[in-house]
């Protein structure tokens, strides 16, 4: 196996790996916010009282997201750091 340190173009690739997968979990941050805050709106309007179903659905799948995000976010660190441990 080569000991030999990485590039500058390997680490700026690591970099962007590593930004890569906090963009990916502010995105599922950002999606569970808007179901939090669509399926409140749903509930409290009085104008869409016929649609309460979709609102507690969403306050519902909301923490959901956020779990699978935060989840899939811890994964792929591990495997990211996991995987260049190796490659030293």
């Amino acid at each position: 196996m080569d000991t030999s340190p990485l590039s500058r173009t390997d680490l700026l690739a690591i970099e962007r790996t590593k930004l890569a997968n906090e963009r990916t979990f502010l995105a599922y941050f950002r999606t569970a916010i808007v179901f939090l805050s669509s399926g409140f709106a749903i509930l409290k309007l009085a104008v869409l009282e016929e649609i309460h179903a979709v609102g507690y659905f969403l306050l519902i799948l909301s923490p959901l997201l956020l779990l699978t995000g935060f989840l899939r976010f811890v994964f792929m660190r591990r495997r990211i750091r996991k995987f260049y441990k190796t490659e030293n």
